[in-house]
């Protein structure tokens, strides 16, 4: 039986998981639930889960739920009681699915309680990579990635030598936009950008996959999972989002992992390794595919994905950097403030203003993360006059 934390348990990840732990109640238990403020699904959750403590970082939030809520589940609030619900002593493997840099200090806090990571936050690789790989390996933690893509790479290399990586291919759908010029996406409408063609996500990631900010974050990521470096990255755009990832080994063999675009398989998988469950998850028909098509990522008309590889290799905090602008960026796009090719705005000179600091610690990464965000507001607001 493994014990389970899941940060972010309202979230699109984190109610996915729950529908796999589930539909294996004989194998999980659930020990922890955190969510931002949405006090209504929480209270459904502790209902049919009964953990042992539930969080809501919204302390508003929080108290609504206290006044309406009189069963046994301790109910925390804040990053007090987020920390709590990442550290909780029956707990053994955490589940992140938190919203952004949000992420970071309960997974740090997570790993130096020794729980295990199941990793849905990409940014906490992105921003801090060096120094929470550096840590697992520390207190002797894993590190489990549920990201559709970074799954298929750690499934593929299974019993297989990582020295004998060529590269690693991560696949992209090539989002809502695939195969638009610049001109043509200059009025497109958040209801536009949320169309994904594949995947359904929350608003946050979507827009990324739309922008491709969100496989730039991925690269970054998976040079930390993989301890491969960026030119032995790559990303090519598929859209059927039929294979999740591909690895090429130095003989020429490529390796992939083909699956429904369904993200509770990366989910079962990441709580189960090094087991496979059975599953009644919709299965992949090779006879009805017509084809399956690739192509290059196109880096002109969305440069987010070159911006990612330009923070990625500049290391330090720059990472950091990108990632903060851009969860500013689209927030303000969400918000009706700026633009949808804002967004790529307010990163590029964001990035450009930062003075690097090649080694950072956690307090100077945290430190990066607020003056990217102050700086990123002001250029919203330049944007908005």
């Amino acid at each position: 039986m493994k014990h389970i934390a899941i940060l972010g348990s309202t979230g699109s990840i984190g109610t996915q998981a729950l529908t796999v732990i589930a539909a294996n109640a004989d194998r999980y238990t659930i020990t922890a639930l955190a969510a931002y403020q949405n006090e209504k699904l929480l209270a459904e959750q502790i209902e049919y889960f009964k953990p042992k403590i539930a969080v809501l970082f919204d302390k508003l939030a929080a108290d609504r739920l206290v006044n309406t809520y009189h069963g046994k589940t301790k109910i925390l609030a804040g990053e007090e009681g987020l920390l709590e619900a990442a550290t909780f002593y029956q707990t053994d493997t955490v589940l992140t699915s938190l919203v952004g840099f949000a992420g970071l200090k309960p997974t740090v806090a997570a790993i130096k309680a020794k729980k295990n990571i199941a990793l849905a936050n990409k940014e906490t690789l992105v921003a801090a990579g060096e120094l929470v790989m550096s840590l697992a390996k520390e207190y002797n933690v894993s590190i489990s990635p549920v990201d559709s893509e970074h799954s298929a790479v750690f499934q593929c290399l299974n019993g297989e030598n990582k020295q004998q990586i060529k590269r690693i291919i991560l696949t992209a759908s090539g989002g809502p936009f695939r195969g638009r010029t610049i001109e043509e996406m200059r009025n497109v409408t958040i209801e536009d950008c949320l169309k994904h063609p594949n995947w359904s996500m929350g608003r946050k990631i979507t827009i990324d996959s739309a922008t491709l900010a969100n496989k730039g974050l991925e690269v970054i990521e998976a040079k930390w999972l993989f301890g491969v470096d960026y030119d032995n990255i790559d990303v090519c755009v598929h859209p059927q989002s039929i294979i999740h990832s591909m690895i090429e080994f130095i003989d020429g063999s490529i390796m992939a992992q083909l699956g429904m675009p369904d993200m509770r398989l990366p989910i079962q998988y990441a709580l189960s390794y090094p087991e496979r469950l059975p599953s009644e998850f919709p299965r992949l028909d090779l006879a009805t595919l017509s084809a399956l098509t690739f192509a290059e990522p196109d880096t002109v008309n969305f440069p987010a994905l070159k911006l990612a590889y330009s923070a990625g290799k500049a290391g330090g905090t720059m990472p950091c950097i990108f990632n903060a602008a851009n969860e500013v960026a689209v927030n303000a796009f969400l918000n009706g403030e700026i633009g949808f090719l804002d967004i790529i705005q307010v990163i590029r000179y964001t990035m450009e203003k930062h003075t690097l600091i090649t080694t950072p610690d956690l307090e100077q990464i945290d430190a990066a993360d607020a003056w990217a965000r102050r700086f990123a507001l002001l250029a919203v607001n330049d944007l908005k006059k």
